[in-house]
């Protein structure tokens, strides 16, 4: 008989030596290219698109050799440290829902339906509307605290009782703790006007108002979020075959189930301090991204870090192009899209597999 070890099979398994794995694997390597060539494209697109339109002529002067010209200035100090906040915002979203929805096996697991965004927002909210900390670098703690207790909560709240937590159980305490810290992060801010109109735009999510500065002190805990999750990839291939399993397969459970929630920790916190609470782009281009690759998270999560990028500041375009001079922020564009998408997601029977 075969021992009991050799009859488990998993994602990670290479396919026998047919030819068939090989143009499989180059397709996804293929895709990926394709897929930074279009993010390419859409930040060359978010730099010269705004209030006012630049020619992609002017955009290339102004990296090349900028003159210190009106437009210059715009596209260096205003346009691209936006953009690359994008990039880094839709990344680190897009990753941290490939994060949750693989470690809890929930597909409706979402930075946002979880509440995990509102408590970094509230977070925020604290630091700047109690304490006054309006350094970025000082505030980023203050979300990741948030974002750390609201895990905790909403998953200590669906896990209470005989029946142990669900996907629906899961996501109704996600919702419900995210609208508690709503009230109270509105409450707060209703006692300070001038905090309130601070921050009435970035509580909508919008990536505008913020400098380069900002970007740079909050890079660090996106890349360090960002390497964490992807260097989980295959534990968490493992871990889908249940936990009895991947403890077999050398996985330490405990471990991974710590270093995904640091990482979705360091991830929403850094999005939600630097453009606030954004709705569904951690719920839906991870189910797009598996519909196309398969379950493996070996694919799965950089496709999502770079899918969500994309997404996100092509509505963020649209946002500044619909609404000229003024703009609508990201976070309204967003939920236009989301909220029918979320809506035909939980009406399907099925969905791509986790």
């Amino acid at each position: 008989m075969r021992p009991a070890e050799d009859t488990v099979k998993t994602v990670e398994d290479d396919p026998p030596a047919t030819g068939r794995g090989t143009p499989r694997a180059l397709t996804l390597v293929t895709g990926l290219v394709v897929t930074v060539a279009v993010l390419a494209l859409v930040a060359m697109a978010s730099v010269a698109l705004g209030a006012r339109p630049v020619s992609f002529s002017t955009v290339i002067d102004a990296f090349l050799a900028p003159d210190g010209s009106n437009d210059h200035t715009v596209i260096r100090e205003l346009r691209i440290p936006r953009t690359l906040l994008g990039i880094g915002v839709g990344a680190t979203l897009g990753l941290a829902g490939a994060l949750m929805q693989s470690l809890t096996r929930n597909p409706l697991a979402d930075p946002g339906l979880l509440g995990i965004n509102e408590g970094a927002a509230l977070g925020v909210t604290l630091a700047l509307g109690l304490f006054g900390l309006s350094d970025p670098a000082v505030y980023v703690w203050f979300a990741f605290g948030g974002a750390a207790l609201a895990s905790a909560a909403v998953y200590a709240l669906a896990s209470a009782g005989r029946s142990g937590s669900s996907p629906v159980r899961l996501a109704l305490a996600g919702v419900a703790f995210g609208m508690v810290c709503t009230a109270v992060a509105s409450a707060i801010l209703r006692m300070d006007a001038q905090t309130f109109d601070r921050m009435r735009f970035w509580l909508t999510g919008s990536l505008a108002g913020q400098t380069a500065d900002t970007l740079v002190r909050l890079a660090p805990f996106m890349v360090a979020g960002l390497v964490l999750g992807l260097l989980l990839a295959r534990p968490l291939n493992l871990l889908a075959l249940g936990d009895d399993a991947g403890r077999a397969l050398g996985v330490a459970v405990n471990r991974t189930r710590v270093l995904t929630g640091v990482a979705v920790t360091l991830l929403c916190g850094a999005a939600t301090a630097a453009a606030g609470p954004l709705w569904f782009v951690g719920l839906i281009v991870p189910h797009a991204v598996r519909a196309v690759v398969g379950p493996d998270q070996r694919w799965v999560l950089p496709y999502s870090a770079l899918a969500a990028p994309v997404l996100l500041l092509a509505a963020d375009v649209v946002g500044r192009v619909i609404a000229r001079p003024g703009e609508v922020q990201v976070g309204i564009v967003w939920a236009v899209i989301g909220a029918p998408i979320f809506i035909l997601l939980a009406r399907r029977r099925r969905v791509a597999a986790l």
